[in-house]
């Protein structure tokens, strides 16, 4: 979410509340009087936006907390991940291992 119209209608607020006040020290009556009336919904905007970006905020931050572990976990890279093999190599050092120590066992306990 882009910020761009919270800081445009902030700056048209503050340019309207000094145009204001400049017309009511310099005794610009009509002058004075439109900046006077467009000032409050000026303001009612720029508060609405501040809130609403407050909670935008506030949200994201309560989502990214919410997540679950291994979700958070997944996008980092593991520190201790195993080392995976190509299948023409694992198939090589299944073949030069020989018969594996489960078969083995099997044996044992059959005989």
């Amino acid at each position: 979410m882009s910020h761009r119209p919270l800081v445009f209608v902030a700056g048209l607020t503050l340019g309207d509340y000094l145009l204001w006040n400049w017309s009511l020290s310099g005794n610009h009556d009509v002058l004075a009087m439109a900046a006077g009336l467009t000032l409050p919904p000026l303001a009612l905007a720029t508060l609405a936006l501040l809130a609403l970006s407050l909670l935008r905020v506030l949200a994201r931050r309560a989502r990214s907390i919410a997540l679950p572990g291994p979700r958070r976990r997944a996008a980092a890279p593991a520190a201790h991940a195993p080392r995976r093999l190509h299948a023409p190599r694992a198939a090589a050092r299944v073949a030069e291992e020989g018969p594996s120590r489960a078969s083995s066992g099997s044996r044992k306990l059959a005989a």
